[in-house]
């Protein structure tokens, strides 16, 4: 006599009853861990805002956040504004600007939709600083940045990371050494003219003292890495030149 296991039905069922079960338990975990993912979003992308603008603690040749615990007080003490760019220069303010996916919004923008561009204003030691998030990609995967600029888009401070870029080669976006050179760095040229900042191998420059060159020395062995970067840097900071042009009205 065949045992009911036995039959092809049985097997199916038992499939079909498995995923569900899973399914369910995978749901639920998601759904139980969404308030934690979310709450790790916000004080990461706090945390690059900060880094951007000088609040962290770095160590010599170190580069450190602001610790979590800290993270929302000095997030609600130095951003002053948040606001959300649209149309090139209509700002609105939005307390949630931090929120704004930069992946999502440059997405539908190639759709023909309109994309919202989050800025963020602080103030330190009498200093207003304006921080765009901006996002690339590198030789292997993503790469973004938190840039600080000032209203004449002088660069501020600089946070760079990545998706999967070479350790020790491109992943070195993120290293203090790298990211320091940026400060100081103009974004327009002599002429006011938007022109960006190159990833330079043939840099004249290396030790990095003329801040108006729109140079900063490449990376040794990370030349894909360094273009997406400037590509990066230029096609995204662009979009921000018709709101800094109000701010000289």
């Amino acid at each position: 006599m065949e045992n009911r296991t036995d039959k092809n039905s049985y097997t199916i069922l038992f499939a079909i009853g498995m995923v569900l079960i899973v399914g369910a338990l995978l749901a639920f975990v998601a759904s139980s861990l969404k308030p934690n993912i979310t709450e790790n979003k916000r004080i990461e992308k706090q945390q690059n805002i900060l880094y951007a603008m000088g609040v962290n603690e770095n160590e010599e040749g170190s580069a450190n956040f602001i610790s979590t615990d800290k993270v929302a007080d000095e997030f609600t003490k130095y951003i002053t504004k948040q606001i959300v760019i649209t149309n090139g220069t209509q700002a609105e303010e939005n307390s949630e600007a931090y929120l704004i996916d930069v992946k999502k919004e440059q997405s539908k923008a190639k759709s023909g939709g309109e994309r919202r561009l989050p800025l963020f204003i602080g103030e330190k030691e009498g200093k207003t600083y304006y921080i765009a998030p901006i996002r690339g990609k590198g030789l292997w995967d993503a790469v973004w940045a938190y840039v600080a600029m000032d209203k004449n888009m002088v660069v501020q401070g600089a946070y760079f990371d990545h998706q999967g870029e070479t350790a020790g080669l491109g992943a070195n976006i993120k290293e203090r050494f790298f990211m320091d050179d940026f400060i100081g760095e103009h974004l327009l040229d002599a002429s006011g003219n938007f022109v960006g900042i190159n990833i330079s191998k043939s840099n004249a420059d290396p030790l990095n003292k003329d801040k108006t060159d729109n140079e900063v020395d490449a990376i040794a062995g990370a030349t894909i890495t360094g273009d997406g970067v400037s590509a990066m840097l230029r096609s995204d900071l662009k979009l921000y030149v018709p709101y800094f042009k109000t701010l000289k009205n």
